[in-house]
Parts: C-alpha cells; sequence; structure tokens
C-alpha cells in the first residue's frame, strides 16, 4: 500500500489491534465508544443517512468474550427484495446527512468493494450490484464506520498485521473458500498471517474500511495512550485473543 496522505497532520493517533479479526460492525462498535458516543447519538447518525430502512436497526451494547468486557452491535435489517448499484450507493451518500469528510470516506470504501467485485467477475465495477440486506448492512457499516472516523479525524491509524483462515463462506455465488476471493484483492499489500480453523476473519468490508482509512500497519506507535475500547464481533473464535482493541492517543 503507497504511503497515506495525512488529512489531520495535528489530530490524535488511531490503533486497532485485531488478533481474531475484524468486521465492519466492529469498526462501528469500537469507533462509536472511541467517540463517547452513546444511544441517541448512535441513532441519530443512522438517521443521518437518510435510509428509511436503517431506523432502529443498530444498537452498541455491551459484550462480554471469556469474562472481558466490550462493545458489540445488535444489527436488525428488514428483507428488502432489490439490489442496489454503485450509481445508488453514490445518491444516497450525496443525499445523506453525512459530513463531507465522512461521505469522501464511505464512497472510497464502497469504491474499494466495488473495485474488488469487478475484478473477481470480470465485470465493469459499475456494474457491480450490491445484493439484497447484504447492501443495507453494507451502507450502514460502511457510511457510520466513515463518519466517526471523519469525526475522531486521526493524523495517523496503526494497524496489527491481520489473521487469515481457511474455511468456508456461504455467499449469493455459493460456497466460497476463505478468504473470499474479493477480500484477498482487497487485502493485497497488507501484512497477514495464518490462524487455524477460523473461517472469515477479515470481513470485505472491513478490508474496504482499511484502504479507505489509509491504514498503515506496524508496531504500536510512540503516544500517550488516552482511551481504548474492546469491540466483539458476532462470533467466538477457539485458540485466540478474540475481539478488536481500538486505542486513541496523542503523538
Amino acid at each position: 500500500m503507497t504511503e497515506p496522505r495525512r488529512e489531520h497532520p495535528a489530530g490524535p493517533v488511531l490503533v486497532l489491534r485485531a488478533p481474531s479479526g475484524i468486521s465492519g460492525d466492529m469498526f462501528v462498535a469500537g469507533l462509536s465508544r472511541l467517540a463517547g458516543l452513546d444511544a441517541a447519538a448512535v441513532e441519530a447518525a443512522v438517521g443521518r443517512l437518510g435510509v428509511p430502512e436503517l431506523a432502529g436497526a443498530l444498537r452498541v451494547v455491551p459484550r462480554a468474550v471469556s469474562g472481558i468486557s466490550g462493545y458489540g452491535c445488535e444489527i436488525r435489517l428488514p428483507h428488502v427484495h432489490h439490489h442496489t448499484a454503485m450509481a445508488d450507493i453514490r445518491g444516497l451518500i450525496g443525499k445523506s446527512g453525512m459530513s463531507p469528510r465522512g461521505r469522501k470516506l464511505a464512497l472510497v470504501a464502497f469504491g474499494e468493494l466495488a473495485r474488488a467485485e469487478a475484478a473477481v467477475h470480470g465485470v465493469d465495477a459499475e456494474a457491480v450490484t450490491f445484493h439484497e440486506v447484504g447492501a443495507l448492512d453494507s451502507i450502514l457499516d460502511v457510511c457510520l464506520a466513515a463518519e466517526l472516523f471523519a469525526g475522531i479525524g486521526p493524523s495517523r491509524f496503526v494497524c496489527g498485521p491481520l489473521p487469515v483462515s481457511d474455511g468456508v463462506v456461504s455467499c449469493a455465488h455459493g460456497l466460497l473458500s476463505t478468504p473470499a476471493p474479493a477480500t484477498l484483492i482487497l487485502l493485497e499489500g497488507m501484512p497477514v498471517y495464518g490462524i487455524p480453523r477460523a473461517g472469515e476473519t477479515v470481513t470485505p468490508t472491513a478490508a474496504a474500511l482499511l484502504r479507505a482509512f489509509q491504514a498503515e500497519f506496524g508496531n504500536w506507535p510512540a503516544m500517550v495512550l488516552q482511551r481504548q475500547v474492546r469491540a466483539f464481533g458476532t462470533r467466538i473464535i477457539p485458540g485466540v485473543p478474540n475481539g478488536a482493541v481500538f486505542a486513541l492517543g496523542e503523538p
């Protein structure tokens, strides 16, 4: 990956460590708590997306794994019977009440998702469609995470290497091995390592967000640690520390 251009050269340092993997909803849980948003503020952020089907669809809730406390997302999405193209996504984001920076980040992330899917299926990125509930889920995770990241405004975003694992995932195209083809494309240039029998550990949405947020990879940076939060996904993976640590500090 190329060296990231600093949007906020005087901002805080954001750190992510995800030894069991990372997903879009984990980004939302971690960043919302790191930003100090309460339930009303999270719901207001969802409302600014301007998608009626998403009203009341997400709650950030306390969650504990192996006696360690943190936060996760509860998401309840209605079933919809249409596909969403990139042009629809751009229109939705353009009409939303998101901040200009949040809009830009969300569009970059969706562009990365479309680029990867287009490469996998041998089509143009504009021909890529996001399927049914998956489209709503992606809109919710990508747009909220982008808006939260924009609000925090980090000068650097430093991640640890990402775990990947052999397994099988079911999707609209049938059964695929993990990491899924689109995820592998999005992970190009990022350091990864293997863990056993875990299946999908890094989702395409999370990988696209890492690219949109211009993540750099390395050790914990020198900083004064200000606050931290642990975000959990919906799966518990045996044999590895579960959850992702999001930390914020002053350089």
